[in-house]
């Protein structure tokens, strides 16, 4: 899994028949230190996530798992709305108390 922060949709209206239905989101990665990488990832959301907020994302076949995107062809999900991200040093980031 890895850390992002939803940055945008994507909306397509001509795609795979399998598709329909399907939210996607634009994602930016998120290092270590809490601070955005250069690289972005477009991926199905299926807990409902907007922008600003941190997610978890998971690539490969275990983007698949979730019901229903077994027959899907999905290389990336947002399977969860992070709440907060703890280090041994601190808090690297509470969604109460940054929502940016």
């Amino acid at each position: 899994m890895l850390l992002a922060k939803v940055r945008g949709t994507v909306v397509s209206t001509c795609k795979e028949p399998s598709l329909s239905g399907v939210k996607f989101l634009l994602v930016q990665l998120i290092s270590d230190t809490g601070e955005p990488l250069p690289d972005y990832e477009v991926a199905a959301d299926v807990v409902g996530a907007g922008p600003g907020e941190w997610v978890l994302i998971t690539r490969g076949s275990g983007a698949r798992e979730h019901q229903g995107y077994h027959d899907r062809p999905v290389d990336a999900a947002v399977i969860a709305i992070v709440d907060t991200v703890s280090l041994s040093s601190g808090t690297l980031y509470s969604k109460r108390d940054d929502f940016s």
